[in-house]
C-alpha cells in the first residue's frame, strides 16, 4: 500500500478547522470511508475525548444506558478552554444527540461537541433531533480533482464551468493544483483509473492489485453491515438485488417500474431504497431543469452513485481499467456529474440539473448558481466539434436571459473555442 507519510490535505480542512473553533455543536456527515474520522483526528486537539460508536462493545454500552454519555462528559475536567468531545458514528445511538443538546444548553463553554456520522436514516426515522439552532452541519465527500490532481500539466490560466479554487481557507489555488502552497495531495491519476476505481481516499492510496477487492468489500460488507446494524430494511436479499440494478442503471433516468419488476419488490419499496442510498450518502438525484423556455421537458430524475469505484463494485463488475474502458462514455459522463455535485456541496450554493426534451434534445448537466444557468455537455472524444455543441447552442439561444456560456468536457488536449459562447475543455481542467 502507498501509505502517505503525513496527513493528505483535504479541501475542507482549513475552513472546517476555523469553524470547529466556534461555540457550536458540529456534525460532520459523509459516506463510509470518505475520511471523516481521519480528518477530524487531524484537526481536533490531542486530548480530545473520543467516543467510538463504530466499536460494537462501546455502542452496546451506550444503547443499554442512555445516561452513560452525559456522565462521561461531566467527568471530564474543567479547563480554561472547552473539553472537546468527538463521537464517531453518532447516528447509531440517537440518544447521544439528546444528551448533547442537554449538555450544550446547560453550559455552552464547558464542552465542544463534534459528531460524525455515515447515515441520516435512523436519525430521521427515530425522530432524533439534529440540534436546531445549536449545530453547524458539514459534509465530507470523496476526493475532488483539486485534492487528487491529474498527471497532465496545468495551463497558466483556468477555464471551468464551476471554478473550485483552494486558497487555504476551505473557500477558495485552482482545481487540479499539484501541491501548491506545500499541500500533501493524493496520488495523481489519469482518467482511466478514476473511471475504474473512483475517489475514496483509501482506494486511491492502495496498490492497484488490491483496489478491486477493497471496493468489493465496501459494497458486500460495509453497506450490508450498516443496513443490518441499523435495521434499515426488512429484506436484505431484495435490497441487494435492487442495489445491483440501481448501480447498473446509474447516471440514467430512474425507472421505478422497471426496477420493481426486476428486483421483485413494489414501486414504493424501490423509492424507499433510493431514498436510503441518499440517506447513507452513497447516492444522489439530479432533477430535471424546470423553467426553461423549451416546452415538453422530461421531469424524471437521474440517479448517481457518489463514487464510481463503489458503483462498479455494486453493479457486480470487477473494478478495473479494462472494465471501465468497455463503458467509458457513460462512466465519463458520471464522473463529470459527480465532480460537479461534490463541488456544489462544498461551495454551499447552487444545484445540479439535467435538461432533456421529449423530442430528444438534451444537455447532460446544467449548473444553477447565483441566478444563472451553466450548461455542460460531456463527450468521450479527443476532438470535440461544432456538431457536439448543437444542443448547447440551442439551449443558450432559448435561455439567453439566464445562460451566457456553454461548456463541453472532453479528452481534448487544450481548450477549444467552438463558438463565441461555447468552449471545450480537457477533463483535467474542469
Amino acid at each position: 500500500m502507498n501509505a502517505p507519510n503525513s496527513f493528505q490535505d483535504r479541501w475542507l480542512s482549513a475552513g472546517l478547522a476555523g469553524q470547529l473553533a466556534t461555540p457550536y455543536v458540529h456534525i460532520l456527515f459523509g459516506a463510509r470511508q470518505t475520511g471523516k474520522s481521519t480528518l477530524l483526528k487531524h484537526l481536533l486537539p490531542a486530548d480530545t475525548f473520543f467516543v467510538n460508536l463504530a466499536d460494537p462493545a462501546e455502542r452496546n454500552r451506550h444503547l443499554a444506558d442512555a445516561g452513560l454519555f452525559a456522565m462521561q462528559c461531566r467527568a471530564l475536567p474543567r479547563g480554561e478552554t472547552p473539553a472537546t468531545v468527538f463521537v464517531d458514528e453518532a447516528q447509531t445511538v440517537p440518544s447521544v444527540f439528546d444528551s448533547v443538546q442537554a449538555l450544550y444548553d446547560e453550559d455552552k463553554t464547558r464542552w465542544r461537541f463534534v459528531l460524525c456520522g455515515s447515515s441520516a436514516r435512523k436519525l430521521r426515522r427515530s425522530g432524533a433531533n439534529l440540534l436546531p439552532g445549536r449545530a453547524l452541519l458539514h459534509h465530507l465527500e470523496p476526493l475532488t480533482l483539486a485534492e487528487q490532481p491529474s498527471p497532465h500539466e496545468m495551463l497558466h490560466f483556468s477555464l471551468s464551468p464551476l471554478p473550485f479554487t483552494w486558497d487555504g481557507t476551505g473557500t477558495g489555488g485552482t482545481a487540479g493544483a499539484t501541491g501548491g502552497g506545500g499541500r500533501n495531495l493524493f496520488p495523481q491519476w489519469d482518467i482511466g483509473e478514476r473511471l475504474a476505481f473512483g475517489a475514496l481516499p483509501g482506494i486511491v492510496n492502495a496498490d492497484e492489485d488490491n483496489r478491486a477487492a477493497l471496493l468489493e468489500t465496501y459494497t458486500s460488507v460495509f453497506l450490508e453491515e450498516e443496513i443490518r446494524r441499523e435495521g434499515l430494511v426488512k429484506d436484505i436479499g431484495s435490497f441487494l438485488r435492487f442495489l445491483q440494478l440501481a448501480a447498473n442503471e446509474a447516471g440514467g433516468l430512474v425507472n421505478f417500474a422497471s426496477i420493481s419488476r426486476e428486483a421483485g419488490i413494489s414501486v414504493p419499496t424501490v423509492k424507499s431504497h433510493y431514498q436510503l442510498l441518499e440517506d447513507m450518502f452513497v447516492g444522489f438525484s439530479v432533477p430535471a431543469l424546470t423553467g426553461s423556455a423549451r416546452k415538453r421537458l422530461l421531469s424524471t430524475p437521474r440517479f448517481f452513485f457518489f463514487d464510481l469505484g463503489v458503483r462498479n463494485a455494486a453493479a457486480g463488475l470487477a473494478p478495473s481499467i479494462d472494465t471501465a474502458r468497455a463503458q467509458a462514455g457513460a462512466l465519463f459522463e458520471q464522473w463529470v456529474g459527480i465532480e460537479l455535485w461534490k463541488r456544489l456541496r462544498y461551495l454551499r450554493g447552487g444545484r445540479l440539473h439535467y435538461w432533456r426534451t421529449a423530442d430528444g434534445a438534451e444537455i447532460d448537466f446544467v449548473i444553477e448558481r447565483q441566478g444563472k444557468w451553466t450548461p455542460v455537455e460531456v463527450k468521450w472524444t479527443e476532438n470535440p466539434s461544432t456538431g457536439d455543441a448543437r444542443h448547447l447552442a440551442a439551449f443558450l439561444r432559448d435561455n439567453s436571459g439566464k445562460a451566457e456560456r456553454g461548456w463541453i468536457v472532453s479528452r481534448c488536449s487544450a481548450p477549444l473555442a467552438l463558438a463565441d459562447n461555447i468552449t471545450a475543455i480537457p477533463w483535467w481542467m474542469l
